[in-house]
């Protein structure tokens, strides 16, 4: 009996596991591909912090400014999966998350206006 409640416990701990890993993955590649003018946006206050805070620390503003977004970037999408994982939204159950299942979408063949002529439709 204790034995079959272990086995659970840890088949539910993988699942939240991969469910979190497969989120952050997720929400990495759509901060990079999606959020591009996010990116130039936070890279252009990130220059005008930089040169703000330049004449108070001369030698460390730009690692503290680069360090401070490259962690609220990443604390970003830490919280954004945890938060997806805990409410139990699942990746398989997202449609628009559809590349990550595996299954290809079959699109219809395309059709063209010459082709009831030329074309054989008894294929």
């Amino acid at each position: 009996m204790v034995l079959a409640q272990r086995r659970s416990w840890e088949k539910t701990y993988f699942t939240l596991a991969k469910s979190f890993l497969i989120w952050s993955f997720t929400l990495t590649v759509c901060l990079l591909v999606v959020g591009f003018p996010l990116v130039v946006v936070m890279a252009t206050l990130g220059v005008l912090f930089t040169i703000i805070l330049q004449s108070v620390l001369p030698v460390s503003a730009v690692l503290i400014v680069s360090g401070g977004m490259l962690g609220a970037n990443v604390l970003a999408v830490i919280v954004g999966a945890a938060i997806l994982t805990f409410k139990g939204i699942h990746p398989e159950d997202v449609s628009w998350l559809h590349w990550l299942h595996g299954k290809t979408n079959h699109p219809q063949p395309a059709t063209y206006a010459a082709c009831p002529l030329t074309c054989n439709l008894a294929r």
